[in-house]
């Protein structure tokens, strides 16, 4: 079996739910009509994922000033991913810390916390897209460390059309390709999990047309020349005057981004965005020769500076629309530090600290793999309700309710249209099968026809705005471990199921009138009692790509300091009565 497949025992295939579907082997190809498909079945592919940078740079160094173990945060974040419904990430490599002058691929703890987190990854069955080099310094949001590497010789604009400049990336990306992974035991070229490598991150070309060609021609025969197969991806949404050169390059794919409502505010943004996500102009898409052969991926993408739930699942429906399937978000923040938004503060994702946009993003990657490549749902406000989907833009709100599965990104009274054939529930909040009086996200699992797995996390109170000035000194929300009631009613279980604590020593809860009272872990939950078919290191999930026991979450505060937070109303008029809201967390 690969690495990153799992195998379950017969016995307990016979029993689940649902049974697991195998994880998708072979490589992923282009057609000649710009279809990414699966070799061996020629089934089309639709991923959905995020970006994650803990390797390098700002998210590197600041793991490394709050004392964490660097494999340790990546292993609890890449749970999340799976737990999210991820299969696909994309990164672009900091080739400054990767690389010398010449080009030469550096043996250092940058690349081999690189190797792990691509093992880590494909071991959940999340496929990976890799952009090569980002030809600019590490600093952000700090200054620069001159790492020795080429991309420091050479300015951004020019970087492309320097002989000595262009002889230095050719060298780092066939020796990047060649690279053996020595978690995988395979080379990045040999790895089916790496099913495609962009040349470099947003591209500034000064040089003709014929130039650029010529370039990307020859970056992606060193990725040849280091045994990559695989396609060969180009960034399309910067240099609009050479279009028409990268659609001449041997190349099989173009990358775009999309970041609609802006980046850098400096602020929390308010009001209905839905109309900023109708439609994603591609303007030469009818004119540019070759566009009809080049696959489409989003590389990076995010509605910045919102809090709401309900944006991600929209932006899918329009993409799809436009043919992308590859759709991956910018960026995912690194459990260990978001409670500071420091990486990029116009962004803001994690599912401890940002729990119903990250039960957007589960439900966006449903959309992605259930919507059409090209499937058109008209335009809004017409099109809110989609394929099994919906999202409510007054009421922050998106949810899910198709193929057994009922998310929410917000309490909902809408009742689920099968809720005996329920075998997945996510939520934050309150909804017909989970009244829920915490603020983190939930999730309820059928393991069997008699047993369910529910993952609780824990509160979560934001106590700044997290898009503002950031600092490792400026905390921005609180996680917090409380006993909250919950009520589950489900068939199956009936009003007085037994829960079993999973992450803490077996303690035993019996249900009254369908409700217990939870603390953040994970529980079983069944009609009798007997969940022994069932251990913490069970597999579940749709590739039993997760365990019955895991468990990722900001470790409990043991003293937090009053906090109480404010927004001031934007207009009171003389004589008006005014009503204060605070919110205070110790």
């Amino acid at each position: 079996m690969k690495k990153r497949h799992f195998l379950l025992s017969a016995a307990v295939l016979a029993a689940t739910c649902v049974s697991p579907a195998a994880t998708p082997g072979g490589t992923v190809y282009v057609d000649d009509k710009g279809v990414m498909r699966r070799s061996g079945t020629d089934a089309e592919v639709s991923y959905y994922g995020t970006n994650y940078t803990v390797p390098f740079a700002h998210a590197y160094r600041a793991l490394g000033a709050l004392g964490v173990d660097r494999k340790q945060a990546v292993d609890r974040d890449v749970y999340h991913m799976a737990r999210l419904g991820f299969n696909g990430f994309r990164l672009h490599l900091w080739d400054v810390e990767l690389s010398d002058a010449q080009g030469n691929l550096l043996q250092n703890d940058h690349l081999d916390l690189l190797d792990y987190l691509i093992w880590r990854l494909e071991s959940r069955g999340i496929d990976i897209v890799l952009t090569a080099q980002t030809n600019f310094g590490n600093g952000y949001p700090e200054k620069d460390t001159d790492t020795g590497a080429f991309s420091y010789r050479f300015p951004k604009c020019g970087i492309h059309e320097d002989r000595r400049a262009r002889k230095a990336q050719a060298n780092y990306l066939e020796q990047l390709a060649r690279h053996v992974n020595p978690y995988t035991g395979k080379s990045y070229a040999g790895d089916d999990g790496i099913i495609a490598i962009e040349i470099n991150n947003e591209p500034c070309h000064t040089g003709t047309g014929k130039e650029v060609t010529a370039y990307i021609d020859r970056m992606a025969g060193a990725l040849r020349k280091g045994g990559f197969g695989k396609p060969v991806l180009y960034n399309v949404s910067h240099n609009r005057d050479v279009t028409q050169a990268y659609y001449e390059a041997d190349i099989q794919g173009t990358t775009y981004q999309w970041y609609p409502t802006g980046l850098g505010a400096g602020h929390e943004r308010k009001g209905n965005l839905l109309p900023y996500v109708d439609d994603y102009t591609i303007p030469w898409k009818d004119s540019v020769k070759n566009y009809g052969r080049m696959a489409r991926l989003v590389y990076e993408f995010d509605p910045g500076d919102i809090l709401y739930s309900y944006m991600y699942p929209a932006i899918v429906r329009t993409l799809r629309r436009e043919g992308f399937q590859w759709i991956t978000q910018f960026a995912y923040d690194p459990t260990d530090m978001a409670r500071f938004n420091t990486e990029y503060q116009t962004h803001f994702l994690n599912l401890a600290y940002t729990p119903s946009k990250a039960v957007g993003m589960l439900i966006a990657a449903e959309a992605a793999r259930s919507i059409g490549r090209g499937e058109d749902f008209g335009r809004y406000p017409h099109n809110t309700d989609f394929g099994g989907f919906s999202v409510d833009g007054e009421n922050d709100l998106a949810l899910m309710d198709s193929g057994g599965k009922f998310y929410y990104t917000r309490s909902t009274s809408r009742r689920p249209t099968d809720i005996a054939g329920l075998r997945h529930i996510a939520g934050t909040g309150s909804s017909p099968v989970a009244e829920y009086g915490g603020t983190g996200a939930y999730f309820l699992d059928c393991l069997d026809d008699s047993v369910w797995r529910l993952e609780v996390m824990p509160d979560v109170v934001l106590t700044e705005d997290p898009f503002a000035k950031p600092s490792l000194k400026r905390e921005v929300g609180a996680i917090v471990y409380a006993p909250h009631e919950m009520s589950v009613s489900l068939p199956s279980l009936g009003e007085n199921f037994m829960a079993v604590s999973v992450t803490s020593d077996g303690e035993v809860l019996k249900a009254e009138s369908g409700s217990i009272t939870v603390m953040p872990g994970v529980y079983l939950l069944s009609k009798s009692g007997d969940t022994s078919g069932w251990t913490a290191e069970s597999r579940f999930g749709p590739y039993g790509n997760m365990k019955v026991g895991e468990f990722a979450a900001p470790a409990p505060i043991a003293s937090l300091s009053p906090r109480v937070s404010h927004t001031p109303r934007a207009l009171a008029a003389p004589g008006d009565s005014l009503q204060v809201f605070l919110k205070a967390v110790s």
